[in-house]
């Protein structure tokens, strides 16, 4: 990573091993800075066109990915791709579906699921994870 993101920027969250992962809300304009290598979409319906490299996750708004095999292995692929590139994860507004996405990663680098929520509503937005089934979704999510 040539440019490192400053994790006091509005959106980026580093997790325990120090990967820096920014959260954002795709209705908002793109954050000022480095733009991401990698981007992972969490959308009911196919993601705005970026210029850079992205995956899809089919995630409808307030629900969970309807392919969960799926939706975990471009997580893990996002976290392994965020200890040297810089990775965004992005749904409508920024808040659910990504805070349960960042939730997940901060499972994958070592938060105890049980306290993954409160991890990213600390570090990223106080009210990331916004139903029950997804704040359920993290706590079955499991490490590597």
């Amino acid at each position: 990573m040539e440019e490192s993101w400053d994790p006091a920027t509005a959106g980026v969250i580093s997790l325990p091993s120090g990967r820096l992962v920014r959260g954002r809300g795709l209705r908002h304009p793109l954050p000022t800075g480095p733009e991401p290598a990698f981007a992972v979409h969490l959308l009911g319906g196919p993601p705005p066109p970026v210029g850079w490299e992205s995956r899809w996750v089919r995630w409808p708004d307030f629900r969970l990915p309807t392919d969960r095999a799926a939706a975990r292995a471009v997580l893990e692929e996002a976290w392994d791709r965020a200890a040297a590139e810089r990775v965004e994860v992005a749904c409508r507004g920024g808040r659910g579906r990504t805070g349960t996405a960042l939730a997940c990663l901060a499972v994958l680098d070592g938060v105890p699921a049980a306290e993954a929520v409160a991890f990213v509503r600390r570090a990223y937005h106080p009210k990331a994870v916004e139903t029950p089934w997804q704040r359920r979704y993290v706590l079955g999510f499991t490490g590597r």
